[in-house]
């Protein structure tokens, strides 16, 4: 490809030259292309020039093809009616029968509502696609997207116009405990600081959203980088854990035993969102991930807070 670049072989005007091949006209090749005749003849001079031959030669009131002309003919005409089908034919997709990979970044508190029953829709509808998820936050979303991903789930800021978005779901938090080990009547704010937590902190220190919403220092214990091990911490201990509801109804799925307490204050929720580059807006494959995505979203039950 350097080399016709460097000859200036325009692409453009290998079409002008098929339709001029085809009529023996640069009239009727204009009429044909939309063009002016002086157009179409500049083209035609253009593309002499780069293939250092002449292509056409005078018949009376028309133009026919030299053996140059006809060999670049011959060798055009496998390949520029396939490129004009895909330039122009509509996308054609169909789940069942796809293979395509979709990158999608997920949260970590998505990955335990969201990716379990997305691999089962897709194992329904969809069986050969497959799904390859990169850990992402309200941080790191943006630049992961920019990177190449087709699509996240997570809370998120500010985004580049380049991001389109749709908001999922919302809920507050809850605390999550082991009734077992720490017993709680009635969770007031004196007890709830006075207890051990786990923290989820994705900055790997030990503020987690209590401390950065209400300014306020906990006891913690323990601070890890995501939610999906909480239960196992505070399984058969008396630590609390403030987790978002829906987080807590996902991890008291597998360990019933658990409970969860109303907090002692006013923690607002933050809307998880579906998020996309605008390049990948229209690509089939991406738009059937997203709908089942949304639609996993819509059918999931307000948990508890």
């Amino acid at each position: 490809m350097p080399s016709v670049y460097g000859r200036d072989l325009d692409l453009n005007l290998l079409r002008v030259f098929a339709v001029v091949a085809d009529t023996g006209s640069v009239t009727e090749a204009a009429s044909r292309l939309y063009l002016t005749q002086p157009a179409v003849s500049a083209a035609l001079r253009r593309l002499t020039t780069a293939v250092g031959a002449a292509l056409f030669a005078r018949s009376g009131r028309g133009l026919v093809l030299t053996s140059r002309g006809t060999r670049l003919r011959d060798g055009l005409r496998p390949h520029l009616q396939p490129l004009i089908d895909a330039a122009l034919a509509p996308p054609t997709f169909d789940p069942m029968t796809s293979d395509r990979t979709i990158r999608l970044g997920l949260a970590d508190s998505a990955e335990l509502w969201l990716l379990p029953r997305l691999l089962r829709v897709l194992e329904r509808e969809a069986p050969r696609m497959r799904v390859v998820v990169v850990s992402v936050q309200f941080r790191t979303v943006g630049a992961a997207l920019a990177a190449g991903l087709d699509a996240a789930v997570t809370v998120a800021d500010e985004l580049p116009a380049t991001i389109l978005r749709t908001k999922l779901i919302t809920g507050g938090f809850t605390c999550l405990y082991d009734p077992r080990h720490a017993r709680l009547r009635r969770l007031t704010e004196a007890e709830y600081f006075a207890r051990d937590h786990v923290i989820v902190s994705y900055n790997g220190d030990l503020r987690g959203i209590v401390e950065d919403l209400l300014g306020r220092t906990r006891k913690i214990r323990c601070s890890v980088s995501s939610f999906a091990h909480v239960g196992a911490l505070i399984d058969g201990t008396a630590m609390l854990a403030t987790v978002p509801a829906l987080v807590a109804s996902q991890i008291r799925a597998t360990r019933p035993h658990l409970a969860t307490k109303r907090l002692p204050f006013t923690l607002a929720g933050s809307y998880s969102e579906l998020l996309w580059p605008v390049a990948t807006d229209d690509d089939e494959p991406c738009r059937f991930a997203r709908a089942k995505i949304v639609e996993i979203a819509r059918a999931r039950p307000r948990p508890e807070t």
